[in-house]
């Protein structure tokens, strides 16, 4: 038999081109618990899956053919076949190595597996390298929504070993998974209906709310379109918010020249500012540019600690005692100039304080802290060819529309089904 598997194009606006534009507000009134590594995130996250009685959505970046991947595939089987509608958007570069009986046996049961950007390998090397769908997000009957950097392979677990990720996710339940369940229904091409208080650009609210009550969710996203900086803008105004403290705990670090000065900024004026970066990194290239950073920050007192206990995949941050973000966009250029990413904004004092705790272990146990004086290494000279290079890369999303593999089209196509 022949099953279906979307192709889903690459910034393609869904149908309902209005919802794609929205921004989403302040929800508040909602119950946010912290999901650090696999341990936390994936009984959760299928427990609440195991219970949906009509609709699971699910966008990752990886989904691997392993223990986690596995039983994520049985748990969505079965809800397929107990009459669950579940939709899975899977990205064409992280999910590329699927076997098509992998894919078959979800489609049979009646789930709508959908591939973002999906490209023939060239020379058995792939070719979509840019504008993945690094989102990751779950949403559960429209009643319990888990958003951050954790995919579905077991290297979230401790017990995958040396190489297994320290990463961090949240869970959300009130009125704010309203707001996730739009987004992700709208991003997945299904016909949504707009509601009051998802706003237009030009009304876009504020990354930092007047009210001060906890509890309150904001998601915010990064696209090639309307919303190409709303993540690297939510950063900006937040550290320059800042008053007390500020962590951030980034996989790949390597941002533009605003959001650095801003880091600068706050510490120039008493803020005690840590950055938490790879000291372990699954991609070297990333501890390396890093590193360029370093001297710029640290000669006006930021305190600088690599996590060297294994590799750190988190993009979460916190200033003072209220505001916080998780998601999945890290603060390099591929995140914040290419790849299709979601956060959560959280302004709760408990939520801050478990993440403060949590970082502050991470950075005082398994943390090496980088010396306030180094010797002097051609700052600026790094400084500026790393300024040259992220703005090169800001381009990038103009430039690799023209390559075949990344030209907008959405195109289901028939695969056909392995035998049992």
């Amino acid at each position: 038999m022949n099953v279906a598997v979307e192709h889903i194009a690459t910034d393609q606006p869904p149908d309902d081109a209005k919802a794609r534009d929205l921004d989403y507000g302040w929800q508040p009134g909602n119950r946010i618990e912290l999901l650090e590594n696999g341990e936390a995130y994936f009984p959760a996250v299928f427990e609440a899956m195991r219970q949906a009685q009509r609709e699971i959505l699910l966008e990752t970046f990886i989904l691997f053919e392993d223990k986690v991947g596995h039983e994520l595939q049985g748990i969505l089987i079965e809800a397929a076949q107990r009459g669950v509608k579940v939709i899975v958007s899977l990205d064409g570069f992280g999910c590329g190595e699927l076997s098509p009986a992998f894919l078959s046996d979800l489609a049979e049961a009646g789930v709508a597996v959908q591939m973002f950007d999906p490209a023939a390998k060239l020379v058995g090397i792939r070719t979509n390298w840019f504008r993945r769908l690094h989102r990751k997000i779950v949403v559960v009957d429209a009643a319990v929504a888990f958003i951050g950097g954790i995919n579905f392979s077991a290297d979230h677990l401790s017990d995958f070993g040396p190489e297994a990720k320290q990463d961090y996710a949240v869970q959300v339940s009130g009125p704010a998974v309203a707001d996730l369940h739009h987004f992700a229904l709208a991003q997945s091409g299904r016909q949504v209906r707009t509601r009051r208080g998802w706003r237009r650009r030009q009304q876009r609210p504020s990354p930092w709310p007047t009210h001060t009550d906890d509890g309150l969710v904001r998601l915010i996203y990064r696209d090639n379109l309307q919303h190409r900086d709303d993540i690297e803008e939510a950063y900006i105004h937040a550290l320059s918010k800042a008053q007390k403290r500020a962590v951030i705990a980034n996989a790949y670090f390597f941002p533009g020249y605003r959001l650095l000065r801003e880091i600068r900024n706050a510490a120039r004026r008493g803020v005690q500012v840590q950055l938490i970066m790879q000291g372990q990194p699954d991609v070297l290239l990333a501890k390396l540019a890093a590193r360029m950073l370093y001297d710029y920050l640290l000669k006006d007192g930021v305190v600088i600690h690599e996590y060297c206990q294994r590799p750190l995949h988190g993009k979460v941050a916190l200033v003072d005692d209220d505001w916080s973000t998780v998601g999945s966009s890290n603060l390099d250029p591929l995140s914040l100039s290419l790849n299709l990413e979601a956060n959560v904004l959280i302004r709760d004092r408990a939520f801050n304080h478990q993440l403060y705790e949590s970082l502050e272990t991470l950075a005082r146990n398994h943390c090496k802290t980088m010396p306030e004086k180094r010797k002097p290494r051609l700052w600026l000279w790094r400084l500026t060819v790393g300024f040259l290079v992220f703005h090169v890369m800001r381009h990038f999303p103009a430039l690799t529309g023209w390559l075949p593999a990344h030209k907008p089209r959405l195109k289901p196509f028939e695969s056909q089904a392995h035998d049992h």
